[in-house]
């Protein structure tokens, strides 16, 4: 009777622990595919300098809430795991731009010279290990 309990109470355990296992992931992957969604569905749109500084805003924001590190010139370092980058093509200059400089110089001056201006997001990549937005490119359209 013993061992008829013992084995019972082992092959509860085992499976209370693959449940556990599997539900972790499950909310994982809704997490990542929430997350990647807000981002993803720029992706070969064209939008408003006033909806990228809103996009900006909130890649920001997730770094900051994800804890990534910036380097000595106040850029986020790529963590491989949930750090976002955002670049900007200006047709202007003919150069591209991390949004850290145009967040750092304030997006209020970016909204009030580009927030009529169309950009597309001409490039999106994803982190290896997660699965998540890592990379977007924008490129100006219309000057």
């Amino acid at each position: 009777m013993k061992k008829i309990a013992l084995f019972l109470l082992i092959v509860i355990i085992v499976v209370v622990g693959i449940s556990y296992m599997y539900l972790n992931y499950k909310a994982d992957y809704y997490t990542t595919q929430r997350s990647n969604r807000q981002f993803e569905s720029y992706q070969e749109q064209e939008i408003l300098g006033s909806e990228l500084a809103t996009l900006i805003n909130r890649a920001i924001d997730n770094n900051e809430n994800n804890g990534v590190l910036k380097n000595d010139k106040g850029k986020y370092i790529n963590n491989d795991s949930n750090s976002i980058d955002i670049y900007i093509k200006m047709l202007d200059v003919d150069e591209t731009y991390p949004m850290e400089t145009f967040y750092n110089s304030g997006m209020e001056q970016f909204v009030k010279y580009y927030s009529n201006i169309k950009f597309k997001c001409t490039k999106l990549q994803y982190h290896n290990a997660t699965n998540k937005v890592k990379y977007m490119l924008f490129e100006q359209t219309t000057q």
